[in-house]
């Protein structure tokens, strides 16, 4: 008699497993099933809008899912993080965003809201680029060893314009690796230092890869170098301030980021589907445009770098003296 409840206890469990074994396995497997947010960090039509946008727009085809972009501009992007790091932990609320102001936020802000390597999650990169020295295209200026001389010429008479926080952190290293102090004069944005750049009443830009691009195009401006520490890829022509003799590395990246929380096995298909994207021609055209090269990774490399990314920047906050929020 117990012998053949026994078998019946095993085949009845069996039987069970049986039937939910396909369910788990369409649990697992059922990731995307829905619409999924894009969340993004700047007001609807700035440049990083349209990048946002522009990987949105691939996500949804790779994907076949509708993907929508919300935009939660403000605090320098903490709103758009904190959204993010408090939403359900499913996949379906992805942050885009530059992995390096991300990570930076850490310490400019005397009480960030967010503990951006507790409670988020890299799931994949997206490209690299590196702000840039830029003078006026007409200036006799050519490279960074001119540009050196002549400030060492100049002393505190010069000066050089920044409108973001990775400028006011490349200019600092350079002027430490240089040996010379220009005064910094801060802007609200690039563009607004276009005019004193071009006059000559300030001597040197370090900008950001969209503006400095866009004016060398226009020969408004000339690019002198850029902080990588390598040439990128996307811009072959352009050299580095490192193979100029300066020792600099300052490299920034945008990566996607989702929820502490979001298990695994969704991680891992939303990296591989950034992937997909960043293998496309037309994507790597895209972000050439910008100076990016793609940036392929997997989301365990993602979330060192931001780890890694936020304790070099509380070396840079210091070292630039950047007041905290």
């Amino acid at each position: 008699m117990t012998t053949e409840i026994s078998r019946r206890n095993l085949m009845m469990a069996t039987t069970a497993v049986a039937a939910l074994a396909p369910f788990g396995a369409f649990a697992q497997g059922a990731y995307p099933s829905g619409q999924i947010t894009f969340v993004c960090a700047f007001p609807a039509g700035s440049g990083a809008d349209v990048l946002v946008r522009f990987f949105a727009e691939k996500f949804a085809k790779v994907s076949s899912q509708m993907v929508i972009v919300e935009n939660k501009p403000g605090a320098a992007g903490n709103i758009a993080a904190m959204y993010t790091a408090r939403a359900k932990p499913d996949g379906y609320t992805i942050y885009v965003h530059s992995g390096t102001s991300t990570a930076a936020n850490m310490s400019l802000f005397k009480a960030p809201p967010v503990d951006v390597v507790k409670e988020l999650q890299t799931t994949s990169f997206i490209n690299k680029q590196a702000f840039m020295f830029v003078v006026a295209y007409d200036s006799p200026i050519k490279d960074m060893k001119a540009l050196t001389e002549s400030l060492k010429k100049k002393g505190n008479n010069a000066s050089y314009a920044t409108a973001a926080t990775s400028g006011k952190v490349l200019g600092e290293i350079y002027k430490q690796k240089a040996g010379v102090d220009p005064v910094e004069i801060s802007f609200k944005d690039a563009k607004d230092s276009l005019n004193d750049m071009l006059s000559g009443s300030i001597d040197y830009g370090v900008h950001d890869p969209v503006f400095a691009l866009s004016q060398a195009n226009e020969k408004r401006i000339r690019i002198l170098a850029t902080g990588s520490p390598i040439r990128l890829k996307s811009l072959p022509d352009i050299p580095t301030a490192k193979e100029q003799g300066y020792d600099i590395d300052q490299l920034g990246w945008w990566g996607s980021f989702v929820p502490k929380a979001t298990p695994k096995p969704v991680v891992d298909k939303i990296n591989a589907l950034f992937n997909e994207i960043l293998a496309q021609p037309d994507t790597v055209a895209f972000l050439a445009k910008f100076g990016g090269d793609v940036y392929v990774g997997t989301p365990e490399e993602g979330q060192a770098l931001l780890a890694k990314t936020v304790e070099e920047w509380k070396t840079y906050v210091a070292m630039a003296k950047i007041p905290q929020n």
